[in-house]
Protein backbone atom coordinates (compact mmCIF):
# COMPACT_ATOMS: atom_id res chain seq x y z
CA UNK A 1 0.00 0.00 0.00
CA UNK A 2 1.82 3.65 -0.88
CA UNK A 3 1.42 6.36 1.96
CA UNK A 4 3.06 8.86 -0.45
CA UNK A 5 1.26 10.91 -3.06
CA UNK A 6 2.10 10.57 -7.10
CA UNK A 7 3.64 14.10 -6.36
CA UNK A 8 5.68 13.08 -3.85
CA UNK A 9 6.62 9.93 -5.63
CA UNK A 10 7.89 11.98 -8.40
CA UNK A 11 9.76 14.69 -6.55
CA UNK A 12 11.60 11.58 -5.05
CA UNK A 13 12.46 10.10 -8.40
CA UNK A 14 13.68 13.66 -9.64
CA UNK A 15 15.98 13.84 -6.94
CA UNK A 16 17.46 10.87 -7.00
CA UNK A 17 18.27 11.77 -10.70
CA UNK A 18 19.47 15.10 -9.87
CA UNK A 19 22.10 13.26 -7.28
CA UNK A 20 23.14 10.56 -9.74
CA UNK A 21 23.95 13.34 -12.14
CA UNK A 22 25.53 15.97 -9.81
CA UNK A 23 27.50 13.72 -8.25
CA UNK A 24 26.28 14.64 -4.72
CA UNK A 25 24.40 12.53 -2.50
CA UNK A 26 21.04 13.45 -0.46
CA UNK A 27 19.71 12.77 2.83
CA UNK A 28 17.63 9.45 2.44
CA UNK A 29 13.62 9.47 1.95
CA UNK A 30 12.97 8.36 5.30
CA UNK A 31 13.97 10.93 7.35
CA UNK A 32 11.62 12.73 5.97
CA UNK A 33 8.97 9.98 5.39
CA UNK A 34 9.65 7.52 8.26
CA UNK A 35 6.30 5.42 7.18
CA UNK A 36 6.59 5.27 3.67
CA UNK A 37 6.47 1.71 2.59
CA UNK A 38 8.17 -0.71 0.41
CA UNK A 39 5.47 -0.32 -2.24
CA UNK A 40 6.15 3.95 -2.07
CA UNK A 41 9.79 2.82 -2.77
CA UNK A 42 8.97 0.72 -6.17
CA UNK A 43 6.99 3.15 -7.23
CA UNK A 44 9.83 5.94 -6.73
CA UNK A 45 11.80 3.67 -8.65
CA UNK A 46 9.57 3.34 -11.19
CA UNK A 47 9.37 7.05 -11.48
CA UNK A 48 12.96 7.43 -11.77
CA UNK A 49 12.89 4.48 -14.85
CA UNK A 50 10.81 6.25 -16.85
CA UNK A 51 12.81 9.63 -16.29
CA UNK A 52 15.89 7.58 -17.55
CA UNK A 53 14.06 6.19 -20.54
CA UNK A 54 12.60 8.96 -21.42
CA UNK A 55 16.05 10.63 -22.01
CA UNK A 56 16.66 7.42 -24.31
CA UNK A 57 18.22 5.03 -22.27
CA UNK A 58 17.22 0.80 -23.00
CA UNK A 59 16.72 -1.58 -20.63
CA UNK A 60 18.44 -4.41 -20.67
CA UNK A 61 18.01 -6.64 -17.92
CA UNK A 62 17.28 -7.04 -14.02
CA UNK A 63 19.37 -7.27 -10.35
CA UNK A 64 18.14 -9.31 -7.69
CA UNK A 65 19.60 -7.34 -4.51
CA UNK A 66 19.62 -8.84 -0.68
CA UNK A 67 19.38 -12.42 -1.30
CA UNK A 68 21.56 -13.85 1.24
CA UNK A 69 20.53 -13.94 4.71
CA UNK A 70 23.28 -12.34 6.40
CA UNK A 71 22.43 -9.10 4.23
CA UNK A 72 18.98 -9.64 5.07
CA UNK A 73 19.71 -9.47 8.67
CA UNK A 74 21.93 -6.16 8.30
CA UNK A 75 19.04 -4.56 6.48
CA UNK A 76 16.78 -6.30 9.16
CA UNK A 77 14.02 -7.45 6.27
CA UNK A 78 13.33 -10.92 5.39
CA UNK A 79 12.76 -10.42 1.62
CA UNK A 80 15.10 -9.92 -1.25
CA UNK A 81 14.72 -6.68 -3.35
CA UNK A 82 15.06 -5.94 -7.14
CA UNK A 83 15.93 -2.94 -9.67
CA UNK A 84 16.54 -2.48 -13.38
CA UNK A 85 19.91 -2.57 -15.68
CA UNK A 86 20.00 -0.05 -18.43
CA UNK A 87 22.32 0.08 -21.28
CA UNK A 88 24.16 2.37 -19.79
CA UNK A 89 25.13 0.88 -16.71
CA UNK A 90 26.94 -2.49 -19.01
CA UNK A 91 31.37 -1.95 -18.55
CA UNK A 92 34.07 -3.81 -20.47
CA UNK A 93 35.45 -6.90 -18.85
CA UNK A 94 39.22 -5.46 -18.17
CA UNK A 95 38.20 -1.87 -18.32
CA UNK A 96 38.21 1.22 -16.81
CA UNK A 97 35.77 2.73 -14.98
CA UNK A 98 35.74 6.19 -13.94
CA UNK A 99 35.29 6.71 -10.17
CA UNK A 100 34.03 9.95 -10.04
CA UNK A 101 31.19 9.18 -11.93
CA UNK A 102 29.74 7.32 -8.85
CA UNK A 103 29.05 8.01 -5.25
CA UNK A 104 30.37 5.62 -2.73
CA UNK A 105 31.05 3.09 -4.98
CA UNK A 106 31.07 -0.94 -3.96
CA UNK A 107 31.84 -4.15 -5.83
CA UNK A 108 29.96 -7.14 -5.32
CA UNK A 109 30.48 -11.01 -7.30
CA UNK A 110 27.67 -12.35 -8.80
CA UNK A 111 26.14 -14.85 -11.56
CA UNK A 112 24.73 -13.17 -14.78
CA UNK A 113 21.62 -14.94 -16.45
CA UNK A 114 21.16 -14.51 -20.09
CA UNK A 115 17.68 -15.57 -21.09
CA UNK A 116 16.68 -17.21 -24.22
CA UNK A 117 13.39 -17.67 -23.34
CA UNK A 118 10.62 -15.63 -22.00
CA UNK A 119 10.04 -15.95 -18.43
CA UNK A 120 6.41 -15.07 -16.91
CA UNK A 121 3.96 -16.14 -14.58
CA UNK A 122 2.95 -16.79 -10.50
CA UNK A 123 4.23 -20.08 -10.86
CA UNK A 124 7.62 -20.18 -12.19
CA UNK A 125 10.15 -22.79 -10.66
CA UNK A 126 13.61 -23.02 -10.35
CA UNK A 127 13.49 -26.01 -13.77
CA UNK A 128 11.58 -23.36 -15.66
CA UNK A 129 14.72 -20.29 -15.07
CA UNK A 130 17.38 -23.31 -15.81
CA UNK A 131 15.34 -24.39 -19.11
CA UNK A 132 15.40 -20.27 -19.85
CA UNK A 133 18.03 -19.75 -19.76
CA UNK A 134 20.98 -19.45 -22.72
CA UNK A 135 24.13 -19.21 -20.36
CA UNK A 136 24.94 -18.06 -17.14
CA UNK A 137 28.33 -15.83 -16.99
CA UNK A 138 30.77 -14.81 -14.14
CA UNK A 139 29.84 -10.79 -12.85
CA UNK A 140 30.85 -7.73 -11.01
CA UNK A 141 27.66 -5.47 -9.69
CA UNK A 142 29.04 -2.11 -9.19
CA UNK A 143 26.65 -0.54 -6.24
CA UNK A 144 26.69 3.06 -5.48
CA UNK A 145 24.57 5.25 -3.10
CA UNK A 146 22.70 8.67 -4.81
CA UNK A 147 21.45 8.69 -0.68
CA UNK A 148 23.70 8.30 2.06
CA UNK A 149 24.28 4.95 3.55
CA UNK A 150 25.25 6.57 6.91
CA UNK A 151 24.44 10.58 6.91
CA UNK A 152 27.31 12.25 7.72
CA UNK A 153 26.12 15.11 9.62
CA UNK A 154 23.40 12.79 11.97
CA UNK A 155 24.08 9.37 12.23
CA UNK A 156 21.59 8.12 10.38
CA UNK A 157 21.19 4.80 8.43
CA UNK A 158 19.15 4.07 5.24
CA UNK A 159 16.39 1.37 5.12
CA UNK A 160 15.77 -1.30 2.78
CA UNK A 161 12.92 1.09 1.34
CA UNK A 162 15.79 3.85 1.03
CA UNK A 163 17.58 1.27 -1.12
CA UNK A 164 15.14 -0.08 -3.36
CA UNK A 165 14.00 3.79 -4.16
CA UNK A 166 17.80 3.99 -5.44
CA UNK A 167 17.26 1.63 -7.98
CA UNK A 168 18.28 -1.16 -5.32
CA UNK A 169 21.55 0.41 -5.40
CA UNK A 170 22.36 -0.61 -9.10
CA UNK A 171 25.25 1.32 -10.65
CA UNK A 172 27.02 -1.00 -13.04
CA UNK A 173 27.66 -4.86 -14.25
CA UNK A 174 30.99 -5.62 -15.69
CA UNK A 175 30.89 -9.62 -17.32
CA UNK A 176 33.39 -11.98 -17.74
CA UNK A 177 35.02 -15.22 -17.85
CA UNK A 178 33.76 -18.32 -19.38
CA UNK A 179 29.62 -18.26 -20.22
CA UNK A 180 28.63 -21.54 -19.49
CA UNK A 181 24.97 -23.61 -20.00
CA UNK A 182 23.33 -24.09 -16.64
CA UNK A 183 23.02 -27.83 -17.50
CA UNK A 184 26.74 -28.78 -17.54
CA UNK A 185 27.71 -26.82 -14.07
CA UNK A 186 26.39 -27.18 -10.30
CA UNK A 187 25.64 -23.73 -10.40
CA UNK A 188 25.28 -23.96 -6.08
CA UNK A 189 29.06 -24.51 -6.31
CA UNK A 190 30.32 -21.33 -8.30
CA UNK A 191 32.62 -20.09 -5.98
CA UNK A 192 34.82 -17.09 -6.32
CA UNK A 193 37.91 -15.08 -4.97
CA UNK A 194 37.30 -11.20 -4.92
CA UNK A 195 40.74 -9.11 -4.79
CA UNK A 196 41.02 -5.46 -4.83
CA UNK A 197 45.10 -5.11 -5.96
CA UNK A 198 46.51 -8.43 -6.08
CA UNK A 199 44.87 -9.32 -2.45
CA UNK A 200 42.01 -11.37 -1.44
CA UNK A 201 39.29 -9.43 0.30
CA UNK A 202 36.72 -11.70 0.17
CA UNK A 203 35.21 -15.21 -1.04
CA UNK A 204 32.01 -16.64 -1.73
CA UNK A 205 29.79 -19.20 -2.99
CA UNK A 206 26.98 -19.32 -4.91
CA UNK A 207 24.79 -21.40 -3.07
CA UNK A 208 24.37 -18.34 -0.49
CA UNK A 209 22.13 -16.91 -2.98
CA UNK A 210 18.84 -18.55 -2.14
CA UNK A 211 20.51 -21.66 -1.94
CA UNK A 212 20.74 -21.49 -5.84
CA UNK A 213 21.10 -19.18 -7.46
CA UNK A 214 18.77 -19.24 -10.21
CA UNK A 215 15.72 -19.18 -7.43
CA UNK A 216 16.49 -15.69 -7.11
CA UNK A 217 15.28 -15.72 -10.90
CA UNK A 218 12.32 -17.34 -9.78
CA UNK A 219 11.68 -15.26 -7.24
CA UNK A 220 11.77 -11.89 -9.70
CA UNK A 221 9.50 -13.80 -12.66
CA UNK A 222 7.04 -14.45 -9.74
CA UNK A 223 7.14 -10.93 -8.31
CA UNK A 224 6.81 -9.15 -12.11
CA UNK A 225 3.93 -11.52 -12.74
CA UNK A 226 1.73 -9.52 -10.18
CA UNK A 227 2.30 -6.43 -12.18
CA UNK A 228 1.88 -8.25 -15.16
CA UNK A 229 5.52 -7.79 -16.58
CA UNK A 230 7.70 -11.03 -18.00
CA UNK A 231 11.73 -11.60 -17.78
CA UNK A 232 12.01 -11.46 -21.95
CA UNK A 233 14.30 -13.55 -23.78
CA UNK A 234 17.85 -11.81 -24.67
CA UNK A 235 17.75 -9.76 -20.82
CA UNK A 236 20.12 -10.62 -18.29
CA UNK A 237 19.39 -10.96 -14.93
CA UNK A 238 22.11 -10.60 -11.76
CA UNK A 239 20.79 -13.39 -9.37
CA UNK A 240 22.58 -11.57 -6.02
CA UNK A 241 26.06 -11.53 -4.55
CA UNK A 242 27.62 -13.99 -2.94
CA UNK A 243 30.01 -11.70 -1.42
CA UNK A 244 30.25 -8.66 0.61
CA UNK A 245 30.05 -5.23 -0.67
CA UNK A 246 33.90 -4.38 -1.40
CA UNK A 247 34.61 -0.46 -1.08
CA UNK A 248 36.51 1.00 -4.08
CA UNK A 249 38.28 3.72 -4.88
CA UNK A 250 40.65 5.63 -7.61
CA UNK A 251 42.76 3.53 -8.52
CA UNK A 252 41.95 0.08 -7.67
CA UNK A 253 42.29 -3.05 -9.67
CA UNK A 254 39.40 -5.56 -8.97
CA UNK A 255 39.60 -8.97 -9.91
CA UNK A 256 37.12 -12.12 -9.42
CA UNK A 257 38.48 -15.62 -9.73
CA UNK A 258 35.59 -18.03 -10.94
CA UNK A 259 37.97 -21.02 -11.37
CA UNK A 260 36.05 -23.17 -13.90
CA UNK A 261 34.41 -20.21 -15.46
CA UNK A 262 37.22 -18.02 -15.55
CA UNK A 263 37.68 -13.98 -14.27
CA UNK A 264 36.28 -10.76 -14.70
CA UNK A 265 37.97 -7.63 -13.62
CA UNK A 266 37.59 -3.70 -13.91
CA UNK A 267 40.22 -0.53 -12.87
CA UNK A 268 38.69 2.09 -11.19
CA UNK A 269 40.40 5.50 -13.21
Amino acid sequence: MTTLTQQQIQFQAERHHKAEQKRQQITAITVEHPNMSIEDAYAIQHAWKVIKLKEGRRIIGHKIGLTSKVMQRIMNINESDFGFLLDDMVFEDGGTIQTDNFLDPRIEVELAFVLKKDLEGPNITIFDVLNATDYVVPALELIAARSFRIDPNTGYKRTVRDTISDNAANGGIIMGGTPMKPDIIDLRWVSALLSKNGVIEDSGVAAAVMNHPANGIAWLAKKYAAFGISLKAGEVVLAGSFTGALKVKKGDTIHADFKDMGSVSCYFG
